[in-house]
């Protein structure tokens, strides 16, 4: 879908935290637009996390303005508009005995409420989010019997049953070998043109996310952004990471 420049959704102005001490982020501003397809990179304690934590309401800056959809963070409350898919290896325990739609329908429960019964509205959007991952048909499979990649997918459609107009996903190729993660990059690209959802993208994969997103972040401890992703790890990530090699050759479709 084409970016709405003019209509940010969130608005991060002059963010600072520190955890003690120690200055993680500092003056920190950026703006993600309806449509975009952010990816935020950066290296290892550089505050990438962080911000995403800061941005989610889970952490509270040090000092700044965080906005979410025109609204201070502190008072937002309708976080149903927000979707979020964690690194599966680290928040998801695969033998948890659930099938793939009971896990799908997880993410309804959020927007209709805790131990509610599913309307038949609720159920189709529960299938068509499956439909949209292309995970359907495995509906009545145990989550932990799929590949890494598959496992991905329903999380996805976990987020998508939600309905939300913005999903947060960190670190998603963890463990997932090369093959699912083209897949899942073109799934990626799918949803940002077809669902017109905005996408904020956490990797350390700076090929991938250069080849697919559209904006870029930069995170360490202050922020660089660029609407051209090629342009500025051409120009400015051998400046910002040294001489040693960061690029590494895959074939995203």
């Amino acid at each position: 879908m084409p970016v709405d420049h003019t209509q940010n959704i969130i608005e991060i102005e002059e963010v600072s935290f520190a955890y003690n001490e120690d200055l993680v982020l500092e003056k920190v501003s950026l703006n993600i637009h309806k449509g975009d397809y952010l990816g935020v990179i950066g290296p290892n304690g550089g505050g990438k996390t962080t911000l995403i934590k800061i941005i989610l309401g889970l952490l509270k800056p040090s000092k700044g303005v965080v906005k979410m959809f025109g609204e201070d963070i502190h008072t937002f409350k309708d976080w149903t508009r927000v979707g979020y898919v964690p690194q599966k290896v680290i928040n998801f325990d695969v033998n948890f005995p659930a099938t793939v739609y009971e896990v799908v329908a997880m993410g309804r429960f959020g927007k209709i409420g805790l131990f509610k019964n599913l309307r038949k509205e609720d159920k189709k959007i529960i299938s068509d989010s499956l439909r949209q991952v292309e995970m359907y048909d495995f509906k009545d499979r145990i989550i932990g019997d799929l590949s890494g990649g598959q496992q991905q997918r329903v999380f996805i459609a976990r987020a998508l049953a939600g309905q939300p107009d913005v999903i947060f996903l960190d670190e998603p190729m963890a463990g997932v070998d090369v093959q699912a993660q083209d897949q899942f990059y073109h799934l990626l690209k799918k949803l940002n043109h077809e669902l017109e959802l905005t996408l904020v993208f956490i990797s350390h994969d700076i090929e991938a996310v250069v080849n697919e997103v559209t904006e870029i972040a930069f995170v360490n401890r202050a922020l660089t952004y660029d609407e051209n992703p090629k342009k500025f790890v051409k120009s400015e990530m051998e400046k910002l990471y040294g001489d040693k090699k960061f690029i590494h050759h895959h074939n995203h479709a």
